[in-house]
This record gives C-alpha cells, structure tokens and sequence, in this order.
C-alpha cells in the first residue's frame, strides 16, 4: 500500500479503547477543514502502514500520526495533532512542547497503561456518520 493513495494527515488510534475513540471524537469537530484522517491501529489499513513505516503491528500503547511522511508516537503524536486543531490547542501543544520528552512520554505511557482499566474497552470499532466517514480509512 503506497502512501501516495493516503491523506497527508493520518492518526492511527486503538479503536477499541474507549478514551481513544473519545479522543477521535473531540479531534473532528476542532478539525473542520479535515485535515486529519484516521484508521485504528487493529485495521488492515493500520497494520499497513505500521508495517510500511517500520513500527510494531502488535504494540498498541500509542497513537501514531503520520503527517507528510513523518511518523510520531507518544506525546509528540498527541501534541502536534494539537497543532492542528482550531481554538486554543495550537498554543496549548505549544506550551507542552516546552516539557522534556522524556516527562511527556512517562505521562503518556502512563495514562496509556490504565486508558482500559480507567475508560473501558468498546467490542466494536467507532463508527463514523456518514459527513465524516470519508475521514476514516477503514
């Protein structure tokens, strides 16, 4: 699968985490030109373009954005979505660049560690309405 076929923009998210799935819901509404596009990291999309940019298909602690062919995981995946967003979350990302890596990371992996026992797990997948399922890949 060729990135050429792709949005410039993809978050590759756990699509049975429930505070992954509500964090995609947030996303879309604070993205209203579209920018961003996703696919879970469990579908056939996912697992292709984790496979064709050289991460793990079985780990699923982090989101991954992949934006004009640079890959991100962990805080700076979830920051430089912030960049993209409308409102305030530009400046927000930017503040929270300022914080060392290695703090943003431990937080992240943190919360990534408990998002199941703290949110829950979904059985099925998020299902986009029909105006924003041209964002989902898969």
């Amino acid at each position: 699968m060729s990135t050429a076929s792709h949005p410039d923009t993809i978050l590759l998210f756990d699509g049975v985490c429930n505070f992954c799935n509500g964090a995609v819901r947030f996303i879309i509404p604070r993205d209203p030109a579209g920018r961003i596009h996703f696919a879970s990291l469990q579908s056939e999309t996912g697992q292709s373009l984790l496979e064709q940019y050289g991460l793990a298909t079985h780990d699923l602690s982090s989101v991954v954005l992949i934006d004009q062919g640079t890959v991100y995981v962990y805080s700076d995946a979830i920051l430089r979505v912030g960049r993209l967003l409308r409102g305030a979350w530009p400046i927000f990302s930017a503040i929270g660049f300022f914080f060392p890596r290695l703090v943003r990371d431990r937080l992240y992996r943190f919360i990534a560690r408990n998002r199941y026992r703290w949110f829950g797990r979904s059985t099925v997948c998020l299902l986009p309405t029909a105006e924003i399922r041209a964002r989902f890949l898969d």
